[in-house]
């Protein structure tokens, strides 16, 4: 079984984007990936690692074209919060940064608080604090 989850993620510019993850709060990973071609972040409990690598290099990797996310979402990455001002607070970050805002911190279904934004590459990221008290029973 999986022990550990790599996000790997193509980006134009590694230094940009290395400091716009730095600047949201992403730690940087002690372990390998932190080059001039590519940077890593470790989340959580250092179970999820997100790696940033040039463009060449991940298309390299997939022997695939990379995805034009100005076309539409590739994938949608969702960070759990602790609370409402923690999604908050990473919107602000995020915008501040350099991203993108695509949905506004809001509550959605009564249970849920969240906002959505776009790094510098234009993948999407969505920070959420889900209330348990007030979710529906089923």
């Amino acid at each position: 079984m999986a022990k550990d989850l790599w996000i790997n993620l193509p980006v134009k510019d590694i230094r940009k984007s290395k400091e716009f993850f730095i600047k949201i709060g992403f730690p940087l990973h002690s372990g390998p990936g932190n080059m001039d071609h590519s940077a890593s972040f470790s989340l959580g409990d250092n179970r999820v690692i997100v790696m940033l690598f040039s463009q060449q290099m991940f298309e390299s990797f997939t022997q695939d074209r990379i995805a034009d996310t100005k076309q539409g979402t590739e994938v949608l990455f969702s960070l759990g919060a602790e609370t409402r001002e923690e999604v908050d607070e990473m919107a602000n970050k995020a915008a501040r940064a350099g991203g993108t805002i695509f949905a506004k911190p809001q509550e959605r279904e009564g249970w849920m608080y969240g906002c959505g934004f776009a790094d510098l590459d234009g993948h999407r990221w969505n920070v959420l604090y889900m209330d348990p008290s007030k979710m529906p029973n089923g």
